[in-house]
């Protein structure tokens, strides 16, 4: 295992699921971390569980990534140059795209799409990354083709994916997207509705999906030996594979997949 001692990495969304387990992965290999979420409860367990696995100093900050002003108080606060910057935060959606209300449209894209870009432009006009700095974005396997019942969380991913690429051509920094796809995590918890409630329930596809923690050891591996693209689930990505070979196999089959 690659040790990560002295390197410092700053994670969103990174009380639960993914960025939890990315956090812990980091952990493993002895980094610094500095932990994004709005949840300073969570967070706080992340960060006891992070320290027993050998991580650096940890520092939480309690934050919605869409408070901009918060995240504009934040950014200079961030001691020296960030060798890692991990935008993981996000929000999911489980609706039909013509009964989904567009203030639900654009709550997804401001938390998926929107403010993990200010929050690299904030970090980068202060200076606190640069052409060395390893950037990973987490998009999904729903940021690569569009999927039932997922059209705004299809449309912020595939903005993630377009923006973070013609950033990496621009600047010359390394940067990965991470395309998971069914993950073991409570995402589906907190997806939206149509009318922006709470989906509230823990979808079997989810439920059945890759553990969280074997996701983020792939993500690091690919990360660390700078993949540009990283995909990781389980025999859903066989979607990826039909989408560019026979895409109208792909497109007959897809409408008949289960949504959750």
């Amino acid at each position: 295992m690659e040790k990560l001692i002295g390197k410092n990495v700053l994670i969103t969304g990174a009380s639960s699921g993914i960025g939890a387990a990315l956090a812990r992965e980091f952990a493993r290999r002895g980094a610094s971390l500095v932990l994004l979420a709005r949840n300073r409860q969570r967070l706080e367990a992340v960060r006891d569980e992070c320290a027993r696995l050998g991580a650096g100093p940890v520092r939480l900050v309690e934050a919605d990534t869409t408070d901009y002003a918060a995240i504009d108080a934040f950014v200079p606060t961030v001691e020296g140059r960030l060798d890692f910057l991990i935008l993981n935060a996000g929000i999911s959606q489980r609706s039909l795209a013509v009964e989904t209300d567009e203030a639900v449209d654009r709550k997804v894209m401001e938390v998926d799409f929107f403010a993990p870009v200010h929050l690299a432009k904030a970090l980068y006009a202060a200076g606190k990354w640069d052409s060395q700095t390893h950037i990973a974005a987490t998009s999904s396997i729903s940021g690569l083709f569009g999927f039932p019942q997922r059209s705004a969380y299809c449309a912020a991913k595939h903005a993630v994916k377009g923006f973070f690429e013609a950033l990496r051509l621009e600047t010359g920094a390394p940067v990965t997207i991470l395309f998971p796809g069914r993950i073991n995590t409570p995402i589906s918890l907190s997806a939206l509705e149509g009318d922006g409630s709470a989906h509230a329930k823990m979808d079997p596809g989810q439920a059945g999906g890759m553990d969280a923690d074997t996701c983020a050891r792939k993500c690091v591996r690919g990360i660390l030996r700078g993949k540009p693209l990283v995909r990781v689930g389980g025999k859903e990505m066989i979607s990826c594979f039909l989408y560019k070979w026979f895409p109208g196999l792909f497109f007959r089959l897809i409408g008949k997949a289960s949504v959750v």
